[in-house]
């Protein structure tokens, strides 16, 4: 064989699994057929917090009176807003580069890879052969089907970033992270936003408590809300475009200048030769794999959003060390892949990050759990930053301290959730968060004062009553 791992797709999980492969001294080829870094680098999570932090910052200067300042203003021109984004792009792009790739010792080939067979990998007029082959391929945003849409140019994360005229009026159809992202984002540089989503509320997996903070944001900002609503129609008429919709029986029109979809995404599985070899698919097209990341065809493994049903970086990631080490020594050792503590967040602000369970899915599937709640008004430096709204939700299993899930609602959510998934990797409880010292005045010490919440919560009465007395005797001496 003239490779151990020929990896296909050079996004999160391709990089992860190639930069493994090399570091454990296997011979490995990466093929990508666009760019290497894939969505995360060029469409996705990179471009968007770039935007997040300019109208992050333009949103703070609107605030400005909450500060104590007087006069604040910012002006600013959406083309370099977008030009900016993609200067952000293009500082990150080393480290995901071909020349960074190749240095570590991994072959990388620019073109469309398919898979002849569970041992060759044709690419370029080339066949290459190879013990094992990951697939990485990724994903790619999902159209909805309504009429009338194929007369418009529809926006979506692969090509939103190309935007250099601003959009007066923007509808998104799509109540997910996505939309909720960019809508923020968009509402915040000005542009009239009409957000759809067919759902009762925005994040449907979220609770809705947790949702609805984000969502009193949204409409203080100015974001229209269309909740339960289903697009019906896409109507060009007199120069104008609109959108036909439902809301419980009532049918409106909305007016805009840019249609953005964010339903979702859908995995890059099929057209590269792996049905031919007997790999079988989920309903929504996700390939699948075994608890070791493997396809049906034993050498072939699979890895990030063609796979997963956790499209995030950091789990394509997670994903590709399993899909690595499983490739190079099977079948002298297996891994089994550990998706136990699933960490994630939505970037909006305020932002809304979880690990393990929250309320609705204890509920649903009939686990126990009690819940302790600490509000981030009473916090220190949420405080002095004026971000004091939000809250750290623990769910632990009852009577015990042990963590079943957690939700953070606020400022920095993301960051703060950190120390949840170490205590839920590590077995912690929140008795040992509230035995850890945290810096004062921090936004991390929400997670030792929501400890606290559980454990007065808990405290032993009897006990404590009987130490009152002692104490009232100790005093007579």
């Amino acid at each position: 064989m003239e490779y151990n791992v020929v990896v296909i797709g050079a996004g999160s999980g391709g990089l992860v699994a190639a930069y493994i492969s090399a570091l454990l001294k296997a011979k490995v080829a990466l093929i990508e057929k666009h760019q290497m870094g894939g969505d995360c680098l060029n469409t996705g999570c990179v471009p968007s917090k770039a935007l997040i932090r300019t109208t992050t910052l333009l949103s703070h200067i609107k605030r400005h009176r909450e500060f104590g300042l007087s006069h604040v203003s910012a002006e600013f021109d959406f083309a370099q807003v977008m030009e900016r984004v993609a200067r952000v792009i293009q500082k990150i792009k080393p480290h995901d580069s071909v020349e960074r790739y190749t240095a570590l010792g991994v072959e990388c080939i620019q073109g469309e890879a398919r898979v002849a067979s569970r041992y060759h990998v044709e690419v370029n007029g080339r066949t290459l052969t190879t013990k094992s082959i990951i697939v990485a391929t990724g994903g790619r945003p999902a159209v909805p089907e309504i009429p009338g849409l194929d007369q418009i140019k529809v926006l979506h994360t692969d090509n939103v970033w190309e935007l250099r005229k601003q959009p007066k009026r923007l509808v998104i159809v799509g109540g997910g992270p996505i939309g909720c992202e960019l809508g923020q984002c968009f509402a915040r540089l000005g542009t009239n936003v009409t957000l759809i989503q067919h759902d009762s509320q925005l994040l449907f997996r979220e609770d809705d408590e947790i949702v609805k903070i984000m969502e009193r944001r949204f409409q203080e900002e100015g974001i229209d809300l269309r909740l339960e609503t289903k697009p019906l129609e896409v109507v060009c008429r007199h120069g104008k475009k609109i959108l036909r919709a439902e809301c419980r029986g009532t049918n409106s029109e909305i007016e805009f200048d840019e249609m953005l979809v964010a339903v979702g995404r859908q995995p890059n599985s099929r057209g590269f030769g792996l049905e031919e070899l007997g790999v079988t698919f989920n309903s929504k097209g996700a390939i699948r794999v075994d608890e070791h990341s493997r396809t049906r065809v034993k050498n072939i493994f699979a890895c990030g959003d063609a796979t997963s049903p956790y499209q995030f970086t950091h789990m394509a990631a997670h994903q590709a060390w399993y899909c690595a080490v499983n490739a190079l020594f099977q079948p002298l050792r297996k891994w089994k892949v550990d998706f136990t503590t699933v960490p994630w967040c939505t970037y909006t602000d305020p932002e809304i990050a979880r690990v393990g369970l929250n309320e609705k899915e204890a509920k649903a599937k009939g686990i126990r759990y009690e819940v302790t709640t600490y509000s981030l008004d009473d916090l220190d430096r949420a405080i002095t930053d004026e971000e004091d709204r939000g809250v750290v939700k623990v769910l632990t299993r009852p009577g015990t301290d042990q963590i079943l899930g957690v939700t953070i609602c606020g400022y920095h959510a993301g960051d703060l959730l950190a120390e949840f998934v170490l205590a839920r990797t590590h077995g912690l409880g929140l008795n040992d968060l509230l035995n850890t010292i945290h810096v004062y005045p921090t936004m991390s010490e929400a997670n030792k004062y929501a400890a606290g919440v559980w454990k007065k919560a808990h405290a032993p009465q009897g006990l404590l009553k009987v130490l009152a007395k002692v104490h009232a005797w100790r005093r007579r001496f």
